[in-house]
C-alpha cells in the first residue's frame, strides 16, 4: 500500500538556520533510502542530508536559500510500506547524546533533568538543553544526524611482526592530538604519535590557525599605523617584503612546533612521520619516507581533523586557485583577489590580503557574513570591511571558473552579482569536511558516517570500546579548542578514568578587524526557539578605553534567563573580543548570575569592565550611561 510521509531535516548537530545551498532531486524522482536530497552548508562545513525512506517524490518544500532547523520539511514521498523515520532508544541507563550532544533516553538521571556526574570526573555535567557540538554512540544499526552508520566488518589480524607496539597510538599530532598524546604519556601510557606533517602541530599549526594568527597582527599594525594618521601621527606607505613577512610566520610557526617536539620528548612520546591507515582493529600501517611502518596497539586516539572543501567547478589544478593553506603561503599580492565564501576563515584571509595591498572581493551565498553570528555583531564588521574591500556580494554564488592566461575568469548568480569577473587570485573558503573516510577506519570496525563523521559517547569511545575519535571528524564546531577538550577526556578515558566530555557552552571567534566572538545561546536561536531571554547591551561608545584606541564600533551583549537571571550565551564585536569572550564563557559555565557579573570589579579603563556593565544595563544598576527607566 502507498503512502505519502513527510522526509524531515534530523538533528543536524544542534545547529538552527542552516542554509540551504543544493537541492540534488526533483519532483518526480525515484529515489533510495540514504540517498541525498539537499546539502547544507554551516560556518565552517557542507552537509548533506539524506532520505529516511526510498520512493518517489511528490513535493518538494525546500529552495536553494531557505535556512532549515532539525525538523523542517525536505519533501513529500510516496513510498510503499510503513518508512522507517526514527531509531529506537538506546536502553536504560546507556550514556548516550544525540547527534547535537543532548542527552539521549536513558542517559539522563532522575530529577530535574540533569546528567549525573562520576567521582572522578573531569569535566562537571550540565543541562541536557545546553551541551554543544554532534557527540554520540547509538547502539548498532542506529541512525544519527540522519545518517544510516552501517558496523563495518573488522579486518582481520595481519600476523605480521610489528616494527611498533604501544598501548596508545594517536592518530594525528593537531592540537587535539597532541594533547591526547602528552596527557596520556602523564599518566603512565606507553603512546605512539602519528603525524603526516614533518612537524607536530598539525594542520592549526602548520597551515592554519598559527600562521594566520600572525598574519593578522601584520595586517592589524599595518591598519594601525594607517590609522593614527588622523590623529597626528604618520608613518607613511608601508613597504611590504614578502619574504620576511613569511619568515616572521615561519618564525611563529617553528617556534610553536619545536616546542612540541621538545615536550614529546620529555614526555617519551615516540613520534611517526607518514600517513597512517587501520590495516586491523589492533593495527596501524603508516607510510614513510623509509617505508611501510606496523603499528600494533592496544587502544587507538583518532585525531585525523578535516580538509577544506574544494568545489567541482574550480580548476584546482591551477595554483591560481588556493584554498586557506594556499592563502597562507602568500606566494605573492594578487592586484586582483576574490574571496568565495564570507565565512569566518574567508574573511580573515580577505583581512590580510586587503591590509597588504590587494584588492579584494567577497561573495557570499547567504544573506549576511558569517551566517552563525548573531546580526548585530556582524553589521560593525561588515561596515568596517566595506570602506576596505573593493565589494561584499551577498546572495551570490560563483557558477564558473576557467582559468586563462590573464588570470582566473568566474561568472555569477544572485542579487548581486560583482562588476570584476576577472581575478589575479581566487580563494574558496567555504567550509571544511572530516577526514573520517580516509583512514581506513573500517578495518578497525569503526563505523563512519557518509559524511566523513565518527560518532562518540561522551568519554569519546567509538562503536569500537578500545578505538576512541575527537575533534574535526566528531562532529561541529571544528575548532581546535574544542578537540583539545576532548583530547583529554579520550587520554584520561584511555588510562581508566572516569572521564566524561560535558562542556556546556563552547566560544567562537573570527579574528577579523573588528574581531568578532560569541558563546553560548544566541540573540537569534532564543528568539526562534522561544526562549524568555534579556539581554544587556554595552555600547563601546561609552567605553573610555575604546574611546582612547579610536575604535567605538564595538559593543558587548550577553543574553541572561528571564525567569533566573542566569546567563546563557553572550557575543562581543571589537578589538580584542576574543580575548574578552572567555569570562563570559566561564560565566556560563559557572552559572553566574547578572548580579554576580556585574558586581565583580573589573579594572578601569578597560574593555573587560564592557561586561560587567553589559551585565549592570540588564539590572538597570549602570550608572555610565543613562537609561531611562521602564514604564
Amino acid at each position: 500500500m502507498a503512502n505519502t510521509i513527510e522526509i524531515k531535516v534530523p538533528d543536524i548537530g544542534g545547529h538552527d538556520n542552516v542554509p540551504v545551498i543544493e537541492v540534488l532531486v526533483k519532483v518526480g524522482d525515484t529515489i533510495e533510502k540514504e540517498q541525498s536530497l539537499i546539502t547544507l552548508e554551516s560556518d565552517k562545513a557542507t552537509m548533506e542530508i539524506p532520505s529516511s525512506a526510498a520512493g518517489v517524490i511528490r513535493e518538494l518544500k525546500l529552495k536553494v536559500g531557505d535556512e532549515v532547523s532539525e525538523g523542517a520539511v525536505i519533501a513529500l514521498v510516496e513510498t510503499v510500506g510503513a518508512a522507517d523515520t526514527t531509531s529506537p532508544s538506546p536502553a536504560p541507563g546507556d550514556d548516550c547524546m544525540d547527534a547535537g550532544g543532548r542527552a539521549m533516553p536513558g542517559a539522563m538521571a532522575e530529577g530535574k533533568g540533569e546528567a549525573t556526574q562520576s567521582p572522578d570526573s573531569s569535566h562537571t555535567t550540565s543541562p541536557a538543553g545546553t551541551r554543544p557540538s554532534p557527540q554520540s554512540s547509538p547502539p548498532s544499526g542506529k541512525k544519527t544526524g540522519g545518517e544510516e552508520t552501517n558496523m563495518p566488518q573488522a579486518a582481520a589480524s595481519s600476523g605480521k611482526k610489528p616494527d611498533l607496539e604501544c598501548k596508545l597510538v594517536v592518530l594525528g599530532s593537531g592540537p587535539g592530538g597532541y594533547s591526547a598524546a602528552f596527557r596520556a604519556a602523564d599518566l603512565g601510557v606507553d603512546t605512539v604519535l602519528i603525524e603526516r606533517y614533518g612537524t607536530l602541530g598539525g594542520v592549526c599549526l602548520n597551515v592554519g590557525c598559527i600562521p594566520s594568527k600572525a598574519l593578522l597582527h601584520a595586517a592589524a599594525v599595518i591598519d594601525e599605523a594607517e590609522a593614527m594618521a588622523a590623529h597626528g601621527v604618520s608613518f607613511g606607505k608601508p613597504k611590504i617584503d614578502l619574504d620576511k613577512l613569511r619568515s616572521f610566520k615561519s618564525k611563529v610557526v617553528g617556534q610553536l612546533t619545536g616546542g612540541l617536539a621538545a615536550m614529546a620528548k620529555q614526555r617519551k612520546v615516540r613520534t611517526v612521520v607518514g600517513m597512517g591507515e587501520f590495516v586491523s582493529p589492533n593495527e596501524l600501517e603508516v607510510q614513510t619516507k623509509d617505508g611501510v611502518k606496523l603499528i600494533r596497539f592496544e587502544h587507538a586516539i583518532i585525531a585525523a581533523g578535516s580538509q577544506s572543501v574544494k568545489l567541482g567547478i574550480f580548476p584546482w589544478d591551477d595554483e591560481r586557485v588556493m584554498d586557506s593553506t594556499r592563502a597562507l603561503e602568500m606566494k605573492d599580492v594578487p592586484s586582483r583577489l576574490l574571496v568565495v565564501g564570507g565565512g569566518i576563515i574567508g574573511l580573515e584571509m580577505a583581512t590580510v590580503y586587503a591590509a597588504l595591498g590587494s584588492e579584494v572581493t567577497v561573495v557570499e551565498f547567504m544573506d549576511q557574513l558569517m551566517p552563525g553570528a548573531d546580526a548585530d555583531l556582524v553589521k560593525p564588521l561588515a561596515k568596517r570591511l566595506g570602506s576596505r574591500l573593493k565589494g561584499i556580494h551577498l546572495k551570490t554564488k560563483v557558477v564558473s571558473a576557467k582559468a586563462s592566461k590573464k588570470g582566473i575568469e568566474v561568472g555569477y548568480e544572485g542579487d548581486s552579482i560583482p562588476a570584476t569577473t576577472l581575478f589575479d587570485r581566487v580563494l574558496v573558503s567555504v567550509g571544511r569536511s572530516p577526514n573520517g573516510g580516509k583512514i581506513g577506519a573500517d578495518k578497525a570496525g569503526v563505523a563512519v558516517t557518509e559524511r566523513g563523521f565518527i560518532n562518540v559517547d561522551t568519554q569519546m569511545r567509538t562503536n569500537v570500546p578500545h578505538i576512541f575519535a575527537i575533534g574535526d571528524l566528531v562532529g561541529q564546531p571544528m575548532l581546535a579548542h574544542k578537540a583539545t577538550h576532548e583530547a583529554k577526556v579520550a587520554a584520561e578515558a584511555v588510562a581508566g578514568h572516569k572521564s566524561h566530555f560535558d562542556a556546556r557552552v563552547i566560544p567562537s571567534v573570527a579574528y577579523t578587524d573588528p574581531e568578532i566572538a560569541w558563546v553560548g545561546v544566541t540573540e537569534r536561536e532564543a528568539k526562534e526557539k522561544g526562549l524568555k531571554v534579556g539581554v544587556g547591551k554595552f555600547p563601546w561608545a561609552a567605553s573610555g578605553r575604546a574611546i582612547g584606541m579610536d575604535r567605538t564600533e564595538g559593543f558587548t551583549k550577553l543574553i541572561f534567563e528571564e525567569e533566573t537571571h542566569r546567563i546563557v550565551g553572550g557575543g562581543i564585536v571589537g578589538v580584542h573580543a576574543g580575548d574578552l569572550i572567555s569570562e563570559v564563557a566561564l560565566a556560563i559555565e559557572m552559572g553566574s548570575e547578572a548580579a554576580d557579573i556585574g558586581l565583580t570589579i573589573h579594572p578601569h579603563p578597560t574593555l573587560s569592565e564592557s561586561v560587567g556593565m553589559a551585565a549592570e544595563i540588564y539590572e538597570g544598576t549602570i550608572t555610565d550611561l543613562y537609561l531611562p527607566k521602564k514604564k
